[in-house]
């Protein structure tokens, strides 16, 4: 059982808790490189672990991160002119560059510039894989940029979905590593059917297993853990076993399983201790998904499911916009996209779920290692110790990979999508389900 006082060390991020502090010694996504992509244009509004940013490209190209509110009277500079390689306060006019440097203070007589030993609050930038990508920690511990998972796909074969989440980061990373409830929560979307793996054909997502009560095994890792959900799949079943394979990549990361168009990661992103942000990427090599069609699919359209800042139309107030009638009619839900399936259920836990209320089974393994990992790696830090996910020996992201598929029975699953180095570096330790 997650004591009130563990739920406060897995779930607080803002200030100096120590899961937001693990959190500041990674490189963290800002905003979409689509929403800041054109040199002096609008900049963009982020919350991130509590603390308000303004993201901008300048004149040169050159992407900027700003502590939102001005150091002269703390107006917010996301309103500012973004002109002449700086940006500009409307209230007075003071003028910063994308490191924080004052280029300009227009109020001030002439000759009467302020001699000033301090720079606008800013954090460095990187782009990458359809991300500008920041890094909020202490200069003593900076750790240079490694690219994500999809970075190497060609920018037209990598499809973004990002949304707002009214609740706290840790319940909806619970959700994305929980594979047991989408035999349930997401079964019309995500149908059985007599297929050799899992699809995407228009508006669903065959799967080859009526299995709704997987088997669950785990296994730690230098990065996080993998774990399986394997299941009795429909063709060979006395001989063969479904496995899907997903990774936690601390502290905010999973990769899923993949289907036979494209592989998915998701990042779950705190906003502050009670919002998060939730991108969803999918992408190939060579096939993929326009990006369209792939926030068509997940009911994340800008001006139809969304508003301009990412916020839903379907929310909690409104039942998330539930046809009972649709319910009637076969649909499990009546709730339109995956995503929005999702929310209605983290978010109907309240802003901060009560771990010490639940009532885990053996298809909550997962869940209850990440609470276990996360926990202890918030008091290791808490304690002195190190940041989960920034010692030795560590995995690019590049070289881990999710698996599903059908393989017969006895294969260890633990080699299934593994590269070579994660191999020989990971601990091969695996905890069956009790």
């Amino acid at each position: 059982m997650v004591t009130r006082e563990d739920n406060d060390l897995l779930t607080r991020v803002e200030g100096d808790w120590p899961m937001g502090q693990i959190m500041r010694r990674h490189w963290l996504p800002a905003c979409l490189s689509e929403e800041v992509a054109e040199p002096d244009g609008a900049p963009v509004r982020t919350r991130m672990l509590g603390e308000d940013l303004v993201v901008f490209r300048d004149t040169k190209g050159r992407l900027g991160i700003l502590g939102e509110h001005c150091m002269h009277r703390r107006a917010s500079l996301a309103f500012g002119r973004n002109e002449e390689c700086g940006l500009r306060c409307l209230y007075h006019g003071w003028k910063f560059d994308v490191e924080g440097n004052v280029l300009d203070q227009a109020c001030e007589p002439e000759g009467g510039r302020l001699a000033l030993n301090r720079k606008q609050k800013s954090y460095p930038a990187r782009e990458s894989g359809g991300f500008v990508w920041t890094y909020m920690g202490p200069q003593d511990e900076f750790r240079e940029f490694e690219p994500p998972l999809w970075a190497a796909v060609p920018a037209d074969r990598i499809a973004i979905v990002k949304m707002r989440v009214g609740c706290n980061w840790a319940q909806v990373l619970e959700g994305s590593i929980d594979s047991a409830h989408s035999s349930s929560l997401h079964s019309t979307i995500m149908p059985s059917m007599n297929v050799d793996g899992a699809k995407a054909v228009g508006e669903y997502w065959p799967r080859p297993s009526a299995d709704k009560a997987p088997r669950m095994q785990f296994q730690s890792t230098s990065f996080g853990f993998r774990y399986a959900a394997i299941r009795k799949p429909i063709q060979n079943a006395p001989t063969h076993d479904y496995v899907r394979v997903t990774l936690f990549v601390a502290p905010f990361t999973v990769i899923i399983p993949p289907n036979d168009r494209y592989q998915m990661a998701q990042m779950l992103f705190p906003i502050d201790d009670v919002n998060t942000m939730f991108y969803w990427v999918a992408f190939h090599e060579t096939k993929g998904i326009r990006e369209d069609e792939w926030r068509k699919f997940c009911a994340a359209e800008i001006g139809v499911d969304l508003d301009s800042d990412y916020r839903k139309v379907r929310t909690l107030e409104n039942r998330f916009l539930q046809d009972r009638d649709a319910m009637k009619r076969g649909d499990f839900t009546g709730i339109k996209g995956i995503p929005a399936q999702d929310m209605a259920m983290w978010e109907s836990m309240g802003p901060i779920t009560d771990r010490s209320e639940d009532n885990l089974g053996a298809s909550d393994i997962a869940v209850i290692q990440f609470r276990r990992q996360m926990i202890a790696a918030a008091r290791r830090f808490r304690d002195g110790g190190p940041a989960i996910g920034t010692t030795e020996p560590r995995i690019p992201q590049a070289q881990l990979s999710s698996f599903e598929g059908i393989v017969p029975k006895g294969t260890d699953w633990r080699t299934l999508g593994v590269s070579d180095t994660e191999l020989s570096l990971t601990r091969q330790q695996t905890t069956p389900a009790a």
